[in-house]
């Protein structure tokens, strides 16, 4: 089933073309031999990823602001694995990881791939709740920038998917029409649902093979997007 007479097409960035997870780990691993701090990745990521994905879903309903989520999610890691780790070293540990995340470049699989197909036929754009500081610098630092027309910050609207006005922000940047736009990504609360309120057409992204039963279309692969463009 191809989507007709779609002429924008709209991408969230973490999880869906940037591989956040394993940039993720790349950065900790660096971080944490700067501060000596001796711990296997993976004992941390697997306390740390539930953790940071439940202030990311407050973050987004403003219920704890950027600084609370940039220190909180580290402070509830290391105090749930039994580690003492004093403020200083958290903070610290919190800027070197915005300022070294963009430095790893990795992306998911086909994301070159999908853009170097879909590039010809529409107008490409992202939309993130990422913070501003380094979400530009991702894009760029993996060679993506160049292939979207616009990029829509949550930090730039004022307010983060779910909410109307950020795809209101990104449709008024692009000077599209939402009937003629779709979005694409791995949040269903924040890019689906989020998008559809907005008039936007939809398209799930099952990063985490979920293989839940929805009401719009869903793939796991982003090469499997030309099923729908």
């Amino acid at each position: 089933m191809k989507f007709n007479n779609i002429k924008h097409v709209y991408f969230d960035l973490d999880h869906t073309l940037w591989d956040f997870d394993k940039n993720s780990s790349l950065t900790f691993d660096v971080i944490f031999k700067e501060e000596n701090i001796e711990i296997e990745i993976q004992d941390f990521l697997n306390t740390y990823i539930p953790i940071n994905i439940n202030y990311w879903a407050r973050y987004r309903n403003n219920l704890v602001s950027k600084e609370m989520l940039r220190i909180g999610r580290l402070r509830d890691s290391f105090d749930a694995l039994g580690i003492q780790i004093s403020d200083e070293a958290i903070d610290n540990l919190s800027n070197r990881y915005i300022s070294v995340l963009p430095d790893f470049n990795h992306l998911l699989q086909d994301t070159i791939e999908i853009l170097e197909y879909l590039k010809p036929k529409y107008k490409l754009h992202i939309i993130t709740n990422g913070f501003e500081e380094i979400q530009h610098n991702k894009m760029q630092n993996s060679q993506i920038a160049d292939y979207f027309d616009t990029i829509t910050t949550s930090e730039e609207a004022g307010v983060k998917k779910p909410h109307l006005e950020i795809f209101e922000k990104a449709l008024q940047k692009s000077n599209a029409a939402p009937e003629n736009s779709i979005m694409i990504g791995d949040s269903y609360e924040a890019d689906i649902e989020g998008a559809k309120n907005a008039g936007l057409h939809a398209l799930y992204f099952d990063y985490y093979g979920k293989l839940e039963t929805l009401q719009v279309p869903q793939v796991q692969k982003l090469k499997d997007l030309r099923m729908y463009l």
